[in-house]
């Protein structure tokens, strides 16, 4: 597992506001949806132009949702921003896939730009997508990567018109998106582990080096998940603490509720980062224990030998008067010897516990 690292230098020597693109999930061709809804009617249309989109919004009385799936084409998003009135600056963090999540607030909006993770069973990794909010007086405009995402579930409540949902003001409808970034944020760390759980294992039967790059990669992911909720858990914050004219009163309890649940995810995320590097050491302490018992053997072997090669040196030697060299049963009261000092040191060892 691998963390990607969005290269920014296109932006060297750009002027301030000059919209490029800068990210990996590239889209070409942008596409657009809006769904319009209020407590007795929704109207959702697919595929649109943006043209369509803001003529849709200028004639309704009704909260909308506008939602941009892709976006490279940045003449497109420099247009739809010229017809929103959006700051350019703002603009230009959205077309940039590698920013920190933050929330800023203007006198006709609030900006706010979020990670949208998701757990990638296949790869065993947690796949990222940017997504920026722009929250209006009665609508939301929404900015992604790419096509899919994990708004579904919110789409079908407003479809089906249960709960409190189309009958709150916009800024609910933000609350329902953030807290579903939220909620799969714990998919992400129920994979992670499921992860952690598995090298955990891989230590404690067969340490080797691959559980080695496993255990950093983990850590990787770990790090770069930190920094997706962090931030994240401040823009909440700032949302509840900051008394904007676009969060209205009864929403706040809703956005608490996502506050005390990304602070539940920081804490998860901490106790596996004390977890994984827990595994490195027990990996380290498992090393060393295999590397002991691999010198235990070989010094014991070579104590027994010591013994044997002493008599085996000394009738070596180019004596011409060595008596036993003569016995008839020289050859085997050697071997005899060497027999009984092997089984004599190995009764030792054993008598002190070290074999």
């Amino acid at each position: 597992m691998s963390r990607r690292r969005v290269v920014s230098s296109k932006k060297a020597g750009k002027a301030p506001g000059e919209l490029v693109f800068i990210g990996e999930k590239k889209q070409e061709k942008p596409t657009v949806s809006l769904l319009s809804y209020d407590e007795q009617s929704i109207e959702e249309k697919q595929g649109i132009s943006f043209e369509e989109a803001l003529a849709v919004s200028e004639s309704e009385k009704k909260i909308r949702w506008l939602n941009v799936d892709g976006i490279s084409d940045v003449d497109m998003i420099a247009k739809l921003g010229d017809a929103l009135s959006i700051h350019p600056l703002v603009l230009e963090d959205i077309v940039n896939t590698d920013q920190r999540p933050k929330v800023e607030f203007f006198d006709e909006y609030v900006f706010i730009v979020v990670k949208m993770l998701s757990w990638d069973f296949k790869q065993k990794n947690i796949d990222s997508e940017q997504v920026s909010f722009i929250l209006f007086e009665n609508s939301l405009v929404s900015f992604q990567e790419r096509s899919g995402d994990v708004f579904e579930a919110v789409r079908n409540r407003l479809r089906l018109g249960k709960g409190r949902l189309r009958k709150r003001s916009v800024d609910f409808l933000l609350y329902a998106l953030l807290d579903a970034i939220s909620d799969q944020y714990f998919v992400v760390l129920e994979g992670l582990g499921e992860q952690i759980e598995q090298i955990e294992s891989e230590v404690l039967k067969n340490p080797n080096p691959e559980v080695v790059k496993n255990i950093y990669s983990m850590k990787n992911e770990l790090i770069f998940l930190r920094k997706s909720v962090w931030p994240l858990r401040d823009c909440v914050n700032s949302l509840l603490r900051d008394e904007s004219e676009f969060v209205t009163e009864p929403s706040l309890m809703f956005f608490r509720d996502v506050y005390d649940h990304l602070i539940q995810i920081i804490d998860t995320v901490e106790s596996y980062r004390d977890m994984v590097s827990g595994l490195l050491d027990i990996y380290l302490s498992s090393m060393s224990n295999k590397m002991n018992e691999v010198m235990k053997v070989l010094t014991i072997f070579a104590s027994i030998f010591i013994p044997l090669t002493f008599i085996a040196g000394i009738y070596g030697m180019n004596f011409e008067v060595m008596p036993e060299l003569s016995w008839n049963f020289g050859y085997p009261l050697v071997w005899i010897v060497f027999v009984v000092v092997s089984l004599l040191m190995l009764m030792f060892f054993k008598r002190k516990k070290w074999i």
